[in-house]
């Protein structure tokens, strides 16, 4: 089975230092079910492409199977294992391209940072759902998708089309996005994988859907194919993209029995209890301006320019493609102007004080603090609580104890946390941060409530005074209506 990955960048050549394979270079890498190797069939400054063969052994495979696995008989050794790419072709890109999923070159790190021209084809895939499903699933990940089904027998065109399709993926995106989409996306289209799923499928899932698997359309029909149509583990996946993703609305939360996971029992994700949480604080803060720090593809923002209370919004985050969504998401182009003239989409990093976060009844920090690393938190809450000094300060994070919830969990919540805090660290950090800028901090949880584990998110609604001046939160509020009325 083959796959090709071509660039037309300039100098194209490059595409060896993003895959960290020498374009002059024959590389052959062993795994369980044969032999994956790696070429240039072409490398000049104008186009080069890398090629990824895998000549899989069906007999190893066969003998590599685990003991309790379903004996096929012939099928383990008269398949299309070794002609048509599957998961088979997904591990050993996984394996071979391994530094270049993760994002990192060293040599070009602003390349391997940033999208560029791509050219994806692999001549014969499984895909249940012929050319139509598979335009569906790469199409919104900004792919110009090129899909044709192979016939059963070119000699015989009243047999009709195979399963199988010639795919072909153009667009400008980055490398390491391409490489993870892949991965998830070979086994989705055949739904089939050569190997036991076990709990730990679901982290594998969530780290190479990353940044595309939560905002995704059909993000239920790829979870449901990747996990094999494991119900149990899907409802796991669908919890936790819930609890990660901005745009995820459907998936149940977490609970301890199965009862409590069927539909009838499912209840309000946490990512939308999160957002209404925010949003009545603010309310109840009576702020006229906020402004949204690392506001993602631009939720929140979207619900408070629907809350005519808020006469003036502005989102930050530190990507600009993730800004861009955000704008696609508000159809800025199409606001009326008095409607435009409320909403400001800027970039910023939240480390750096930058003036332009000053000025504001309150700002938001939701689900961020947790993605910043430790020695840099410092930097933040001087950016924010010192330079830009808003009214009041609403910041939400997940809380560590009640991670034991959620099933096949192992480690953090998500792959880019730097941290996750328990509810006495939490407590510590809110009253060393509002003694030092003086606020005063009032604490809440969010979700379904432990009474051993807590809230699965913690929030701190911090307003600024001090503790002598017997300024409080509450007392803000009434303040606030006053000012209003």
């Amino acid at each position: 089975m083959l796959l090709t990955v071509s660039t037309t960048l300039q100098p194209a050549t490059d595409l060896g230092y993003l895959l960290h394979k020498h374009p002059d270079q024959v590389q052959e890498f062993r795994q369980s079910f044969g032999v994956a190797t790696v070429f240039y069939p072409e490398a000049s400054d104008d186009r080069c492409t890398a090629a990824l063969m895998l000549d899989v052994d069906p007999v190893r495979l066969a003998r590599s199977r685990a003991k309790g696995s379903p004996d096929f008989s012939l099928a383990q050794y008269v398949n299309d294992r070794s002609y048509a790419a599957s998961s088979l072709l997904g591990v050993a890109m996984a394996h071979v391209f391994s530094t270049a999923r993760s994002g990192r070159c060293q040599a070009r790190q602003e390349l391997a940072d940033r999208a560029i021209p791509l050219e994806i084809a692999i001549p014969v895939l499984p895909c249940r759902g012929g050319p139509t499903i598979a335009d569906r699933l790469f199409a919104p990940l900004g792919w110009t998708v090129e899909a044709e089904a192979i016939p059963l027998d070119e000699r015989f065109p009243e047999w009709g089309d195979s399963r199988y399709v010639r795919l072909r993926l153009t667009g400008d995106v980055r490398l390491a996005d391409a490489l993870n989409q892949l991965h998830v996306l070979l086994p989705v289209l055949d739904e089939s994988k050569h190997y036991w799923q076990g709990p730990d499928e679901v982290d594998k899932l969530l780290r190479s859907g990353e940044g595309w698997l939560a905002t995704h359309p059909d993000q239920e029909l790829i979870t449901r194919r990747y996990l094999g149509r494991r119900g149990a583990l899907t409802r796991v996946a669908l919890a936790r993209l819930a609890e990660l993703g901005d745009d995820v609305e459907d998936a149940v939360s977490p609970a301890e029995d199965e009862e409590a996971l069927q539909p009838e029992a499912a209840r309000i994700p946490l990512n939308a209890q999160r957002h209404d949480a925010v949003h009545q604080a603010l309310l109840e803060l009576g702020a006229r301006s906020v402004v949204d720090l690392g506001c993602g593809p631009g939720q929140l923002v979207e619900r408070l320019v629907a809350t005519p209370s808020f006469t003036r919004i502005t989102g930050t985050d530190v990507s600009v493609r993730t800004l861009q969504h955000a704008a696609r998401r508000l159809h800025l182009e199409r606001m009326s102007e008095r409607q435009a003239e409320r909403v400001t989409l800027f970039q910023s990093a939240l480390t750096y004080e930058d003036p332009r976060l000053a000025g504001y009844d309150a700002a938001v920090l939701m689900e961020v603090v947790e993605h910043v690393d430790p020695s840099r938190l410092e930097a933040l809450e001087r950016a924010v609580f010192g330079a830009a000094k808003p009214g009041a300060v609403v910041v939400t994070t997940p809380n560590r104890e009640f991670n034991v919830r959620y099933e096949g969990l192992s480690g953090m919540r998500h792959r880019d946390h730097r941290f996750e805090w328990d509810r006495a660290e939490f407590t510590a950090w809110s009253d060393r941060v509002a003694a030092t800028y003086g606020y005063v901090v009032e604490r809440r949880g969010i979700g379904e409530h432990d009474d051993v584990l807590g809230a699965p998110t913690q929030m701190a609604v911090f307003v600024r005074g001090t503790a002598d001046d017997q300024y409080s939160v509450d007392q803000h509020r009434v303040n606030q209506r006053g000012t209003r009325d």
